[in-house]
């Protein structure tokens, strides 16, 4: 006798999950005049406005080799190189500053991928990236180093790896903070050797430690968020051992196994649309071990606290390049963290297209 009103229940709650479903935003690529920051470029480029001379005044970071240079203008189609910024504290190797965010007090915090040679698997010319976080309080000019902040479990490099790239370790770092400030969300690439812990992975760390960050980024794994571990090394320095994250989107046939092919996400790039009162997260999805694209992603979310709730990730776009992000158009606001309607879709700091979002 209760098995009809039970079967009404899962028919209405099925009925309300396609709703939901139905009701994702989509979103579009359109042709746009060619647009491109200048000088060299092989990362995201992250952006920021501040005020100058009584007038808003864009900046963002553009980063080639390792070299991070600084780039201004009054707005996104007047950007100009204004040469290399000064790393105090280098941590040596090459370093891409991919994120900044601003406090109110008028500092900048820069979110890098820094790749240090896999000398430990005797393949220096492979690397295995690691993610740290730096300060600038004179507008990106100079920066201080404030260490390294996420790094990838020991004993997960891959050495034996046939990715060109990379053979281990963590990077291609995207920050947003949350609505109410109190915390830092990171999305991070992973690169293990253990395929459950490849792809799109979250740290959080507490607004409030942003000038000490080493050792308080906590990790999203099964379900939870996990601290790292207070390690010492042979030189009685004090380290910190991350774990593995669990990945948004585990990958569907992972790397370092010794094939050619290789499916998944990376490279993730995350805004606030203002228009759709929604995270947006742009991906790229590899198709081998040389990161050659199958595809460029769209994926969306109400909240950055709950990793669970990103929806799957929808195509846009055949190939493409890397680093898929926005710039939002609007200016004083408009950047790669926040955008509206309508944004410039940049690939690796060219765009030839805009994004339109549409509810």
């Amino acid at each position: 006798m209760r098995s009809l009103p039970v079967l009404a229940f899962f028919v209405l709650t099925l009925a309300v999950i396609d709703a939901q479903q139905e009701r994702l935003p989509s979103a579009r690529l359109v042709e746009a005049p060619r647009l491109a920051m200048p000088g060299a470029i092989d990362s995201n480029v992250p952006m920021t406005w501040e005020l100058e001379e009584g007038r808003w005044r864009l900046f963002a970071l553009a980063s080639w080799g390792g070299v991070p240079s600084l780039l201004s203008g009054w707005a996104l189609t007047e950007m100009q190189d204004q040469g290399p910024v000064t790393i105090v504290r280098h941590p040596g190797h090459g370093i891409w500053i991919e994120s900044i965010i601003p406090d109110d007090a008028g500092a900048w915090y820069g979110y890098y991928h820094h790749e240090t040679p896999a000398f430990a698997c005797g393949r220096p010319d492979r690397s295995v990236p690691r993610v740290g976080a730096l300060r600038s309080t004179d507008k990106g000019g100079s920066w201080e180093d404030l260490g390294v902040i996420f790094e990838a479990p020991p004993g997960t490099d891959a050495c034996a790896s046939t990715n060109r790239y990379v053979i281990g370790g963590v990077g291609d770092v995207s920050a947003m903070l949350s609505a109410d400030r109190r915390d830092l969300f990171l999305f991070i690439s992973q690169y293990s050797k253990v395929p459950s812990e490849q792809g799109v992975a979250m740290g959080r760390l507490a607004w409030a430690d942003r000038d000490a960050p080493a050792g308080r980024v906590s990790i999203w794994r099964d379900g939870a968020w996990l601290p790292p571990r207070q390690a010492t090394d042979l030189a009685d320095a004090e380290t910190w051992e991350y774990p593995g994250g669990t990945p948004l989107w585990p990958p569907v046939r992972p790397w370092h196994d010794g094939q050619a092919t290789a499916d998944a996400f990376w490279g993730p790039s995350v805004h606030w649309n203002r228009y759709l009162e929604r995270y947006v997260m742009l991906l790229n999805r590899a198709r081998d071990e040389s990161f050659n694209n199958e595809g460029i992603y769209v994926s969306y979310a109400q909240t950055l606290s709950d990793p669970r709730a990103w929806s799957a990730p929808q195509k846009i776009m055949n190939g493409g390049g890397w680093y898929p992000q926005v710039a939002g158009l609007e200016p004083a606001i408009g950047s790669d963290k926040d955008a509206d309607r309508r944004a410039r879709f940049f690939l690796t700091g060219r765009s030839e297209r805009f994004i339109e979002f549409q509810k």
